[in-house]
């Protein structure tokens, strides 16, 4: 069994192509100029959930920008944790202020500068790979379901909207945020 130090040394390069295709897309959620890029956001994520070892991915609409739903369910009498995540992110005004293209990644001093570089797409690639891992190396113990939202940096206004329908499809004994 390969353990996570090596399987990131060995996959350390797709991780970033992966990283930067889903932050070249810019998904800013307040401006309606981007609605497409939401929608191809929340498919890129689908597909990513996909590769790593969800069993079902899907995209969920709503009121406004689309929901990605996925889950694993290794076993239903095992505990389950919901990770939410959201794909949204923050105007990049003023531009003029950026010193390189806001949605094109940059490695500086061993640091990523893009826009939604950590909040949040960074964060929610670090745990579809660490789900990737545990699924590649049969050391996932649990049930694992995902809910990715798309409006987060806008308050969230379909989600409030959309959860009161999906208490049994999110019921969890744990959320990851």
């Amino acid at each position: 069994m390969e353990n996570l130090k090596s399987y990131i040394q060995s996959n350390s390069q797709r991780y970033l192509d992966e990283l930067f295709g889903l932050i070249r897309i810019p998904s800013i959620s307040s401006q309606s100029e981007h609605k497409d890029d939401m929608v191809k956001t929340a498919q890129y994520l689908v597909d990513s959930l996909l590769k790593a070892g969800a069993d079902k991915a899907v995209i969920m609409d709503t009121t406004g920008h689309p929901v990605v739903y996925a889950e694993k369910i290794i076993d239903p009498a095992k505990p389950t944790i919901l990770v939410y995540g959201h794909y949204a992110v923050m105007p990049v005004d003023p531009i003029e202020l950026w010193d390189s293209p806001p949605f094109e990644p940059e490695v500086r001093d061993g640091k990523i500068f893009a826009r939604g570089a950590v909040d949040d797409k960074g964060q929610l690639f670090m745990q579809v790979k660490a789900f990737e891992y545990l699924v590649q190396t049969n050391q996932l113990q649990f049930n694992v379901k995902w809910m990715i939202e798309g409006e987060e940096e806008m308050g969230s206004p379909a989600l409030a909207k959309w959860l009161p329908g999906q208490k049994e499809l999110l019921k969890a004994d744990l959320i990851l945020v």
